[in-house]
Formats: structure tokens, sequence, C-alpha cells
């Protein structure tokens, strides 16, 4: 065998390896064919005896070297941690959707949107784009990034998300966060049974004291006192109790007569085994009282006030309740408790000048429950409404006001008060879509946008009910082609729906401009940034009240990255007309 035969066979053999091996086949070809190259263009008599061990040590660095870096890669994406609700699919969105997108802007923009109360439309395509499976955005940790997603379940009260994400995602930063949030809100009920049930999602990897202790508890809870036993000296053993717990839970398991009668409030878990070991358990709470603790004492009927003389209490009740921490609804029960002469309360109109602000609200609201007749019940309620205000208080009492007037028969208002009524009903917010009408007479209200609506529309049927619609429409000479009409067209061009040529869709487009900085966006492909970015503009507003051409550009810019979902969401909220 001649070397050079030798070394054909040893380079047949190191491609056969590569191969095996799968190594970039294609770039090792190339490689090999300007070696070749080289070698036939070297007379044979020229070549050495060790050219093969030289060939032999260059492929084998070379592979080597591929075979690291293609480790390398595997490892990097084997850590890569992805937490989220949704495939990325599912929403036209891909594993890298913030791969163009720098840590700075995504924290900024996302800072932005927290600031803002979302419609309904925006929050779920927030939703949707902040909790599809992701590799995080550039140089943004991974704590960061995850921390992002919880702080927003947690600061937005979404509780049946948080359980879902709890469900679908393994460990991750700051789940024990989570899941004390869940155990929080339903102790803060009075729902321990439910709080307990939250523990199911804690595993042997979190340590976290608080949840540690909390599952001692559920245990004696459920009369599971020998289980408790051996959990409560684990958790000594390992130097994570303290001495209000172990107080507390000796009470609890029959270790001890009586408690020490300690207090805490610095946690909502503390003051909870505060309340059901402490005899003739009393607490008086202050400005500096923490909601969740608020929210407990509402729900287990703690705070009395059996006393009306002690105005300090009842006024600070009242701030409180101004600021959602207590019930509004015991205010005015309170109230009630207000003793009045009989003298008082007739000539209430004007005695209560002279009152205090507490006593002057308390005396008001009685007379109004005295009313005989429709005009004195607005009468007080009004005259309430303003001595709440006089002390600026009026988040306690607008709701109230609002329900009450929302009872009286719009037939028995006087005409003298039937604006002022309308104006003082709120209306929650409510998300209602009514049964759509379509108006084949104009186009983005025309059953064409059932392509956009009901998932088994066929583009065909779409391209027929447009040539139908559009020959009705070119009838009449004042139609006016507006930006929600350019939107339907553009969407149905894009995804492939046959448009027929009469429609001069681009020429029309001339009249409207995207801003520049979202076609940037688009063209750089960072489909997760501009969807945020979308959210942003829409904002508080609900899509169906945005002017004609933030809707076209919104469309045309979802159609540039084919975020086609979200582009039908918009779409199906906005322009068809519903009753």
């Amino acid at each position: 065998m001649t070397l050079l035969n030798s070394s054909k066979v040893v380079l047949f053999l190191i491609l056969f390896l590569a191969s095996v091996l799968n190594v970039q086949a294609e770039e090792e070809v190339d490689i090999w064919k300007k070696n070749n190259q080289i070698q036939q263009n070297k007379p044979i008599g020229e070549k050495k005896l060790d050219d093969s061990n030289v060939y032999k040590a260059n492929i084998k660095k070379n592979l080597n070297q591929k075979v690291q870096i293609q480790e390398e890669k595997f490892e990097k994406f084997e850590q890569a941690k992805l937490y989220g609700l949704y495939d990325p699919g599912e929403n036209d969105f891909t594993i890298n959707m913030w791969g163009n997108t720098g840590a700075e802007e995504f924290t900024n923009i996302i800072k932005r949107i927290n600031k803002l109360d979302l419609s309904r439309s925006a929050e779920e395509i927030f939703i949707k784009t902040i909790f599809s499976n992701s590799y995080k955005p550039e140089k943004l940790s991974e704590e960061m990034f995850a921390n992002i997603k919880i702080n927003w379940l947690i600061d937005n009260n979404k509780e049946n998300l948080i359980e879902e994400f709890l469900k679908l995602n393994g460990e991750f930063v700051s789940k024990g966060r989570l899941i004390q949030y869940l155990v929080d809100r339903n102790i803060a009920k009075a729902n321990i049974t439910d709080a307990c049930k939250k523990i199911s999602f804690i595993d042997v990897k979190i340590k976290d004291p608080y949840l540690e202790k909390f599952k001692i508890y559920c245990l004696v809870f459920a009369n599971k006192r020998n289980e408790a036993q051996l959990q409560y000296d684990l958790l000594r053993e390992q130097k994570l109790s303290n001495e209000f717990f172990d107080d507390k839970i000796n009470y609890l398991l029959g270790l001890k007569e009586k408690d020490s009668g300690k207090v805490l409030d610095n946690n909502l878990l503390n003051f909870y085994l505060s309340s059901i070991t402490v005899e003739n358990f009393n607490y008086e709470p202050n400005d500096k009282t923490k909601k969740p603790i608020w929210d407990y004492l509402n729900a287990s009927k703690l705070i009395k006030v059996e006393n009306t003389e002690d105005v300090k209490k009842i006024t600070d009740l009242e701030k409180a309740a101004n600021e959602n921490k207590f019930d509004k609804n015991q205010i005015f029960e309170i109230y009630k408790q207000f003793k009045f002469e009989l003298n008082t309360l007739i000539t209430a109109n004007s005695s209560y000048r002279s009152l205090s602000g507490l006593e002057s609200r308390a005396l008001i609201y009685q007379k109004y429950l005295l009313a005989e007749n429709t005009t004195s019940q607005l009468s007080y309620l009004f005259l309430l409404k303003d001595l709440f205000k006089k002390d600026k208080l009026s988040n306690v009492y607008s709701k109230f006001l609002s329900d009450k007037l929302e009872n009286i028969k719009a037939k028995d208002i006087p005409e003298k008060y039937k604006e002022t009524v309308a104006k003082n009903i709120v209306k929650e917010k409510e998300y209602q879509e009514g049964k759509i009408k379509f108006n084949d007479k104009i186009l983005h209200r025309s059953k064409v946008l059932k392509y956009f609506i009901e998932d088994d529309y066929s583009k065909s049927k779409a391209a027929k009910d447009l040539k139908v619609v559009y020959k009705k429409i070119r009838k009449n000479k004042n139609y006016f082609f507006s930006a929600k009409d350019l939107a339907v067209v553009e969407s149905l061009k894009k995804d492939g729906v046959k448009v027929t040529e009469d429609i001069n869709f681009k020429k029309f487009a001339e009249r409207y401009s995207v801003p520049k900085n979202l076609v940037d966006l688009a063209n750089k492909n960072q489909k997760g940034y501009l969807a945020l970015k979308i959210v942003e503009i829409i904002g508080e507003d609900d899509v169906k009240n945005l002017d004609s051409e933030t809707i076209y550009f919104i469309t045309n810019l979802l159609n540039q990255v084919n975020l086609s979902q979200f582009r039908n969401t918009i779409i199906a909220s906005a322009l068809p007309l519903r009753v």
C-alpha cells in the first residue's frame, strides 16, 4: 500500500468517525476538499513519510475542538431553564423570542407596563407573551427573568395562574415565595383548609422555614399529631425553629397546658398562630398594620367596636377602610351603634353641623335609614357624600352610594335628582362582548370578520365573502375605505386569502404611517419586545375604543412579524359591532 493510499484510508476512517459523532459534516468536507486539492497539486515523490501523521493530528485536533464546542452548546441549552405557561408556538413565538432584546430595554418596558392598569385585551396579550416558554433576553440573569414573572403574578393577585405556573414548572428561583403567597392568601381569608392544600406544591428541595412551620401546623390541624411531632423534631434539628414557634406548636401538640400569650404580627403565620392560641385574643390594628393581617382580622370577625365613645379607634378604622384595609360595610354597621337623642335625630338636618365629623356621618346615616320616601333618601345620601368628602374618606362611601342609588327604581327618582344619580352610579369593570351583528355594507363590520373569529372558517370561504361584500360597497359612491377596512384586507392578504384585484390596498396604505421605531423592531424580528410595545400602546384602553389608525398600524406590525393569533384577537375585539 502506498503512502498516498494509506493516507486516503486514514482520511476515510476519520470522516466516518466524524459522521458518527454528529459533528458538522459539511464544514469537515470543505476542509478536506482543500487538503485534497493541495495534495493533488504536489508531485507524489515530494510526499514525506510522516505526512499522514500530521494529517491525523490536525484532524484529530479539529474534531476534538468541534466536539468540545458542540458539548458546550448542549450543556448551555441543558442549563437554560424555561419557566412559563404556554408553548411558544401557541402564540406564534419561538423559544428564542427574546434573542434580539437586551436586558435593559426588556426590564424598562416591564417597569412601564407595571404602572398601567391594563385593559382586558392588553393583559391577555401581555400574559401570553411574558409567560411563553423561552430563553431569557441577552445579559439578563435567569433569576431576574424568573422574578419578573413571579412578581407580576403576585402583584396582580393571579392566584389561578400561580397555581398553573407551579403545576407546569419544576424547580425555579423563588418557588417558595409563590407557595407562601398562596398560603397567605388563604390564611387571610380564614380558609385554613385550602391554605393547607397549597403545601402539596412543596418538595424536598425547598427549605423554607416559613413553609416548613406551616406544614407542621397543617398536620396538627389535620389531627396528625405524631407526624407533626416528627416533622417538628426535624425542624429543630435543622435549627429552623425559634422560641415563638416552639411555644405555639408545643401548646397545640398538647405538650404544655398554656402558651406564653405572646402575639407577633411580623408575618401572617405568626399572627394566625397568636390568634388561635392566646386566650381572649384582642388585637388593635394601626396604620402600620400590614394588609394581609387586616384581611385576616376582617375575615375572622376579630375587630369589634363595643364602645362608640372610642373615637380614635373608629376614626382609625375609617381611615383603614378608605385605604381598602378594613371592610367598608363594617363602618356603616358601627354607625348604627351610635346613640342619639330623639330630638337630635328629628332635627338632624341642622344638628349635624354641631357634631364632629364622625358623629355627623353616623347621625345622617341613621337619618337615611329612617327616611320615609325616595326624595328624603336621596337628600341624605348626597349629604352623606359631602361629609365623607370633607374628611377625605370618599373611598369608604363611593361604592356604598352607588349600590344604594342603583337599587332605587328609575320611575321613583325625582327629575331634579336624575342627572346626579346617574353620575354617581359606578359601573364596575366588566367585559361582556355581546352578540356580533354583521353589517355587509361596511367592510370592517361584515361577515368577512368570521375568518378572524371562527376557528374553522376557511380561506376560500373568506375570499368568497370578501368578493360579495366588496361588490356591495362599490355600489356606494360615498363609501370611505377606512383604516379599519385596510387592516382587514391586509390581514387577509397576509394569510393567503385571495383578494380581488380591484382593491388597491397598497395605495390606501400610503395614507397611513406606522411608527418607525416599531417598524425597526419588526425588521429585527424582535417579536416578544414588539408584542410588549403593543401592550404598552393599548394600555388601559379597551381595544374597541382605539382610533382607526392605531388599530391599523397594530395589525400591520403584527402581520409583519407573523403574530397572527394576537392580530386576530385585536380584530375580533376592535372591529365587530356587538349588541
